[in-house]
């Protein structure tokens, strides 16, 4: 007899299918029940005797039960016939799911078939088909008649199981690797979908369908709305059931917006409504690689359509919708890979309503009358969903401050021609004579515009407090540090005015990545087994604060180079700078120590030092050598404002004197001016460069002449600094306001007080763009005897500062397009710039992040610097130095000019017109972040378009145009 189950006949018969309920195992098998059964007689091995429904041969059992046995279950085989004899799943796999048993006849132990047996063969099935490794599914079951009459049934599971993807790959029409969307693009938008397509992993239909899903919306969102996304099956060679998916993506023509037309609107003009759509617009041909636009993105209209309606709600017009685009053709390219659209869309405006009553409801911590004061709004002004959602905004503000997280305000609005009103149902129910008596109409009466009034329903929820405040992800900084700059306590209220204040401080550190502040690195759940209680996890994501430098380079700056230095702001995790340097080149030397710990004595005070021995060279000027210490001490006076007071003593020597600061004559020389290494004394001065310093004590005494090359400041610096700003590398938003005053009245022998006030703000424009703009103000007079000298005597010595202490413009922190210290007063008779004693500076920029940590920076840079006497002002005389024409024959050997002692220059300064005080600096830079330097780099190209007068560092006139590289930020 032969007989077959196939999943058809279980599921008809049994009614069961794959439920996954665990089957127990077949009963153990039981010996023969016939009590007079014969010993089954030894059996020899045997030739094949039958085969099973797989077409496998089988060959006699060692054994036999008696005659009359019932049948019993002699041959159990899995088969793959339908894939080739071969699975991709070892027999293991699926032996551990066959729950059914042969008979063991060398023990003389059988299984018979009964109803027990076709219940495990159903489990079987049922775990098989769960597993979901298979295709398809059946058991048949063969009989075999043995000589003594007994019967063997041979089960024989047929199984095909499901292909298996061993490549995924993405391709055009053409069979080209796909080009319009990155690979990276489809894994991270797949990811966001939680959709897997595992190598490896079996083949479903379900998860192909949404494959291609995410492929037409990201296809749309380059302008392919009419993209053709399929795919195709391919077999790999290396085993059954193993599969290629290609997904093929054809492009068709991509759509672009050639115009934008609104139908429907009256009150709002079709420009004005095109400005506010972000996407789906026709691209400005100036600026469009800003303000994007140009493509048709049909995924993005809903939000395009959402500031359209938000436009209209906030001039007045509550009731504004906005339909479906109808899709217009224009016009296809040659090519057909472009075709030119007009999108029409209709808009429905309605009425535009004036305020009326503003009620609250469900409100029971915060009174109507507190509420009200929050929602600047006023009865007869036109409605406006802005105002509505600032006052919803601040309300926000108040009872999450007090805990209350899940506040939720929802506006009903009620219009005054609503017919369906119920006043309105009350007065049409009035007789219209006594209608008229009671409200006669007034003559001339003007039509008014109708009211909207607004009933603000609140549910406040309930109050929240804090259980665990828990942080992840920082390996190196320690918790301490984080949690000192939280200002949300464990065990007190849920207050989330001070979670935001505390990631804006945590921001602040630049020790991390910044923080959103959402679900991305914020978590807030509510506490399992108690009620109203919170846990708060912030999830960190380090950034290294720690540079180890060793090498050399060469900096514009600083010249050739080489270094070896240590430096970090978050010192063991402790939060604690600690600067090592030691540099030398051959413009610049740096030998530095310097520590800063934010919370001294374990209070919010800030304590360090700062040692140093440094030598700087200013190319065409002199050298500069200082050395001394720096104390610093700092404490909080409010939210995000601080109090510093800082000591410094330094010494300063200049060398290295451009023989032009006090003799022009020099350039007239072959061999051009020299350079004076000492100013310890005038034996290297010639007597015709000593006598130009006697007619010149303002020169005499800024180069530290008279203090034998040398000088010492003592001073006492307090200051205030407010700070809001997001981010010290890539800010975005918030304020940095500073005031300082330098008091060099403690010793030395130099005295002076210099004010300095900054303000600079940033403000965010678009998603990734970002204003920056500072404004900084500086004067430095001179105390006492600062400008005394032995060669002084004539009144304006008074006004004598060091060189060192002068104020000056120019290089990549005030003006880019200059060179450092270019921009100033110059020495009289001269074209060497000595300094002022007064500067204004305004810096402009507009930030546009390419990625987290690239920068484009468009900037606007203006500056001046005035002396002694001269006032601020928007031109100034445009001076030139000339030089008289040489003599026919010179010495070349000459070490100074033979020229008249009385006139010892031997030129004349002369005014040549008008030209602008504020120097002026436009242009673009790139900055990015070096994870080796820790700071941005930047390259500047700038355009000089106010430069009457300025000379470089090689005493030439400013070149419009500049290009230069820098490290840090402008502000």
């Amino acid at each position: 007899m032969r007989q077959q189950i196939t999943a058809f006949l279980f599921l008809g018969i049994l009614g069961v299918f794959a439920t996954g309920a665990s089957a127990q195992v077949a009963p153990a098998p039981t010996s023969a029940p016939a009590a007079n059964a014969e010993a089954p007689a030894a059996a020899q091995p045997a030739a094949a005797i039958a085969k099973t429904a797989c077409g496998t041969p089988v060959s006699a059992p060692f054994a036999l039960p008696p005659p009359g046995s019932p049948p019993f279950v002699w041959i159990l085989q899995p088969c793959f016939n339908n894939q080739g004899g071969f699975s991709t799943i070892e027999n293991e796999t699926y032996m551990y799911y066959i729950q059914l048993r042969t008979s063991q006849t060398r023990q003389n132990q059988f299984v018979w078939y009964d109803d027990t047996t076709e219940q495990t063969m159903l489990a079987d099935f049922k775990r098989l088909w769960a597993t979901n490794f298979l295709d398809d599914l059946s058991i048949e079951v063969t009989d075999h008649t043995f000589p003594n009459g007994t019967v063997g049934k041979m089960v024989v599971y047929h199984m095909e199981e499901r292909e298996r993807i061993k490549i995924v790959d993405y391709r055009d029409s053409d069979g080209e690797s796909i080009s319009i969307i990155k690979r990276t693009d489809i894994d991270d938008k797949l990811r966001e979908r939680t959709i897997e397509m595992r190598l490896d992993s079996f083949r479903d239909d379900g998860t192909i369908r949404r494959v291609e899903g995410v492929l037409r919306e990201l296809m749309a969102e380059k302008g392919f709305s009419n993209a053709e996304v399929g795919h195709k099956i391919t077999p790999v060679a290396g085993g059954p059931k193993l599969i290629n998916i290609t997904f093929v993506v054809g492009e068709g023509p991509k759509l672009k917006i050639r115009d934008v037309e609104f139908v429907g609107n009256e009150a709002v003009s079709d420009g004005a409504l095109q400005r506010k759509i972000k996407e789906n617009k026709p691209k400005n041909p100036f600026y469009g690689w800003i303000s994007g636009g140009g493509t048709y993105k049909e995924a993005l209209f809903e939000e395009d359509a959402a500031k359209i309606v938000e436009y209209y709600q906030n001039e007045g017009y509550p009731q504004a919708r906005v339909g479906q685009p109808e899709v217009k053709t224009l016009e296809d390219t040659k090519d057909g890979k472009t075709r030119w659209i007009q999108l029409r869309i209709p808009v429905t405006e309605g009425s535009r309503y004036r305020m009326g009553e503003l009620r609250f409801e469900g409100n029971k911590v915060v009174r109507s009358e507190g509420l009200e004061t929050l929602y600047k709004i006023e009865p007869g002004e036109w409605y406006s969903r802005k105002k509505l959602q600032d006052g919803n905004k601040k309300a926000q503000e108040i009872y999450g401050g007090a805990g209350y997280m899940e506040f939720t305000p929802f506006p009903m609005l009620t219009f005054s021609d609503d017919p369906n009103r119920p006043e309105r149902t009350l007065a049409a129910q009035v007789p219209a004579a006594l209608a008229e008596v009671s409200a006669p109409a007034a003559p001339n009466a003007r039509p008014t515009a109708p009211t909207v009034d607004v009933t603000m329903r609140i549910d406040e929820g309930p109050q929240y407090f804090v259980n665990r405040i828990t942080f992840t992800g920082n390996t190196t900084t320690r918790d301490n540090v984080i949690r000192r700059e939280m200002r949300l306590v464990e065990g007190g209220i849920f207050n989330t005015e001070a979670l935001k204040y505390s990631v804006r401080r945590l921001n602040q550190l630049g020790y991390f990545k910044e923080l959103k502040g959402d679900d991305r690195d914020m978590k807030v759940d509510k506490t399992p087994g108690q009620e109203n209680t919170v846990d708060v996890t912030l999830r960190f994501e380090e950034q290294n604060r720690n540079q180890l430098t060793f090498g050399a380079g060469v900096s514009q700056y600083e010249g050739f180079f080489g270094q070896l230095g240590f430096q970090t702001s978050n010192f063991l995790g402790r939060g604690e700078s600690l600067t090592l340097s030691v540099q030398a080149g051959d413009r610049a030397q740096n030998y530095q120590l310097a520590f800063t710990e934010p919370f001294l004595f374990d209070r919010n005070i800030t304590g360090g030092f700062d040692v140093y021995n440094r030598s700087l060279q200013y190319i065409g000027y002199y050298t500069q050598k200082s050395r001394g210490l720096n104390l610093v001490f700092g404490f909080p006076v409010a939210d995000f404002t601080r109090m510093f007071m800082n000591y410094s003593f330094e010494k300063v020597r200049m060398t290295d004197l451009n023989e032009a600061l006090f003799d022009t004559s020099c350039v007239l020389r072959p061999t051009g001016c020299a350079t004076i290494s000492s100013l310890r004394d005038l034996s290297q001065l010639t007597p015709t460069q000593i006598e130009v310093l006697r007619r010149n004590p303002f020169v005499y005494d800024s180069l530290l002449i008279g203090q034998g090359g040398e000088r010492s400041v003592s001073k006492i610096t307090p200051s205030i600094v407010h700070n809001t700003v997001d981010n010290p590398i890539f800010p975005n938003t918030g304020k940095r306001l500073t005031a300082s005053i330098d008091l060099a009245v403690l010793g030395g022998n130099t005295q002076f007080y210099k004010p300095r006030a900054e303000a600079i703000f940033f403000f965010r424009h678009l998603p990734r763009t970002s204003v920056g703009f500072r404004a900084l103000a500086e004067f430095i007079s001179p105390l006492g005897n600062s400008a005394s000298s032995a060669i002084c005597e004539t009144p304006p010595c008074d006004a004598v500062l060091p060189v060192f202490e002068r104020l000056f413009l120019g290089g990549e922190y005030s003006v880019r397009g200059f060179d450092i210290r270019s921009i100033g007063p110059s020495v009289p008779g001269s074209f060497v710039v000595l300094g002022g004693n007064k500067s204004l500076l305004f810096n402009a920029e507009y930030l546009i992040s390419i990625m987290s940590q690239v920068r484009i920076v468009t900037f606007f840079d203006a500056g001046q610097v005035k002396d002694f006497g001269e006032p601020f002002s928007w031109m100034e005389p445009l001076l030139e130095v000339r030089a008289p024409t040489p003599p026919p024959i010179t010495d070349p050997f000459a070490t100074s000019s033979l020229l008249d002692p009385s006139r010892p220059s031997g030129v004349e300064t002369i005014e040549i017109g008008r030209t602008h005080a504020f120097k002026v600096s436009t242009g673009v830079e790139l900055r990015f972040f070096m994870p080796v330097l820790n700071v941005p780099f930047r390259l500047i190209y700038a355009w000089n378009p106010s430069r009457g007068g300025v000379l470089d560092n090689s005493l030439q006139p400013a070149k419009d145009k500049v290009f230069r590289f820098a490290v840090g930020t402008t502000f």
